[in-house]
């Protein structure tokens, strides 16, 4: 699985994964500093300054070979409509994590994440050979913790006073997972979907 840390570009028929960069900064404040997108997140991003660091963090998480982040493109305009990333990667193990998504208010509740999803599941299991696929999320977060379940991934459990947020509260985190057997069932659905 050492292949998972080099950089790619996974494209589909709706949207383009591209590496991302600090050049992604300008369109990423133009997109995704809607507060809406930032509600369940322990750690907001509200400015420019805050987005420059989220993109800078990732872009260290690559090169420590924990993180594999993406902008999020149309593929039809190159147009940037959100992010998303493999972390918490573990070569030895054979798993990963999905996350750190957000989509511009415009796009949500499109083919944009269906298939942004359906793209990096493939990469994981039928390109690295992983054995398992995690989501995490703020058990607050009822969007999200539905858009999971929609991809097919099973519900795990709560880590219980899991993370420290931003305001000193403590955030309650749910796991979700699609493991290697179940993948072939949970693909076929997500193409389903894109059909549709």
């Amino acid at each position: 699985m050492a292949e998972s840390l080099d950089t790619i570009t996974l494209e589909g028929g709706i949207v383009r994964l591209e590496p991302l960069s600090l050049q992604h900064l300008d369109a990423f404040c133009e997109v995704g500093l809607y507060p809406e997108l930032w509600t369940h997140n322990a750690w907001p991003v509200r400015d420019r300054d805050a987005m420059a660091s989220y993109i800078e963090k990732a872009l260290r998480g690559h090169e420590r070979g924990q993180m594999l982040p993406f902008a999020t493109t149309l593929k039809a305009t190159g147009e940037v409509v959100g992010s998303t990333r493999f972390g918490n990667i573990d070569l030895f193990n054979k798993r990963m994590e999905i996350g750190w998504t957000w989509i511009t208010p415009a796009w949500q509740r499109t083919a944009v994440n269906t298939e942004a999803k359906l793209l990096m599941l493939r990469h994981a299991f039928d390109t690295l050979g992983c054995n398992r696929v995690e989501w995490k999320t703020d058990a607050l977060n009822e969007r999200s913790r539905n858009a999971i379940l929609r991809l097919g991934a099973q519900y795990e459990g709560c880590l219980r006073a899991h993370m420290v947020r931003e305001d000193g509260t403590l955030r309650d985190t749910v796991y979700f997972s699609v493991l290697r057997d179940e993948w072939p069932a949970v693909r076929r659905q997500l193409e389903l979907k894109l059909d549709r």
